[in-house]
């Protein structure tokens, strides 16, 4: 990923973050005024910049160090008038993650600008007169893309794909993370998957035999949070034995907002396998049934992903299997008439490479005496196959490893670039 430079604090922006700030521009709620506040502070601060474009606010608004910069004084009470219109309009804007942002770069401008909090404020804005019949202003540039297609606004911003991410649960159950851990987890009860700021999963599991260590999915919750032009708040519940292929509510779709068919559900073997597309977050899961079980396999833009805050730091998807969660080869207890050999024998049919997919499969046919439970390790390789962006990830072993994903990684980052986006919306 590109490095456009470093923030103060000495990390780097990244241009995905960017371009989800700039979908979320498009979906603030309609009672949220924080693009009128990010209009009054870039009005009040084109004078400090000599009439230039407000940019990138890295380094600071004013334009010199910390207290320093010229204009320091007139900038501060900018601070102060935009932190003043952002409190009068929170109780609107507690889920618009451009609020947030906004509210945070705020914070963290007036600290490297020494900038008290009780002081004077910048007047409003000039206004000029609305000319007597003139109409809405016309665009001279191509036609914007649909706000509801994340991979078209990130390609056009960049001029490159998004970056995305692949997790994956099955058998009693084995988790792939995001960044390649692969753990056999015991997770008994509902453990959550996923848990940000665009989508919700939580697991169920039950133990595969009474007394059993292992467990196995029997209820997958899918909740898509609303999302403003984009889609209504859409939840998927499926259970073994029952696959729907539609939503709780019995649509296939986002709903009758203008980017409703950006969210659709639809399947090719109803009551064994569905699709849900989520292009307006550059998202795809699958979900399957196999051996009285349910597997989940997602592939999500990366920025969706790392869209969450500190309190929702327990996903699957995220940081694996937390340790007095995770089962070791040497728990398994076998349950059938099976034999070790029998069991490789008939995982090596359909995994060839003696991965963490094979030994999973190994695993579940043992636990469970069950030769059934080859299909869904095989299925989520196959998955893994055509949701890795990286196929030389597809298999991996005991000595692999993965960096922890974690929201604080972006945390600077967004504060920095997260004001320069916010002023691109009201272009």
């Amino acid at each position: 990923m590109g490095d456009p430079g470093r923030s103060p604090h000495g990390s780097p922006p990244t241009l995905s973050t960017l371009t989800l700030l700039l979908l979320l521009c498009g979906h603030a709620h309609s009672q949220c005024k924080i693009l009128r506040c990010n209009a009054e502070y870039v009005s009040s601060t084109l004078s400090l910049r000599g009439g230039r474009s407000p940019g990138a606010l890295r380094g600071g608004a004013g334009g010199g160090g910390r207290g320093g910069g010229v204009g320091s004084g007139g900038l501060c009470r900018a601070l102060r008038s935009y932190a003043l219109c952002t409190r009068r309009t929170a109780r609107t804007c507690r889920g618009d993650l451009a609020f947030h942002s906004a509210v945070h770069g705020i914070e963290d401008l007036m600290i490297q600008h020494n900038c008290s909090r009780q002081g004077p404020t910048a007047p409003p804005p000039a206004r000029g007169p609305a000319l007597p019949g003139a109409g809405p202003a016309r665009s001279s540039g191509p036609p914007a893309p649909d706000p509801c297609d994340y991979e078209g606004q990130f390609s056009r911003l960049h001029g490159r794909p998004p970056g995305f991410l692949h997790c994956a649960s099955f058998g009693d159950p084995h988790v792939r993370s995001f960044h390649h851990h692969f753990h056999t987890c015991r997770v008994q009860g509902a453990w959550p998957l996923l848990d940000n700021d665009f989508l919700f999963v939580q697991a169920t599991s039950s133990p595969v035999a009474s007394g059993a260590n292992a467990t196995a999915t029997r209820k997958l919750t899918i909740i898509f949070k609303n999302m403003q032009e984009c889609i209504d708040q859409k939840v998927y519940q499926a259970e073994v034995d029952n696959l729907p292929a539609a939503f709780e509510d019995g649509s296939i779709n986002g709903g009758d907002r203008p980017g409703g068919s950006s969210l659709s559900i639809g399947t090719a073997n109803p009551g064994n396998h569905v699709e849900i597309r989520a292009a307006y977050i550059g998202t795809t899961i699958i979900i399957r049934q196999t051996a009285g079980q349910l597997s989940f396999s997602i592939k999500v833009a990366e920025d969706v992903a790392r869209a969450f805050s500190a309190e929702q730091d327990l996903q699957l998807c995220v940081g694996g299997c937390p340790p007095s969660q995770r089962l070791s080869r040497s728990e398994r207890s076998r349950r059938g008439a099976l034999t070790i050999d029998t069991a490789k024998r008939l995982c090596k049919e359909g995994l060839p490479v003696e991965d963490a997919y094979f030994h999973s499969c190994v695993f579940d046919v043992l636990i469970s005496g069950d030769p059934n439970f080859t299909v869904a390790a095989q299925a989520a390789l196959e998955d893994a196959r055509a949701f890795l962006p990286d196929l030389e990830k597809l298999h991996l072993f005991p000595s692999d490893a993965g960096v922890p994903l974690s929201s604080g990684t972006l945390l600077a980052p967004l504060i920095w670039s997260g004001l320069f986006v916010l002023w691109l919306c009201i272009q």
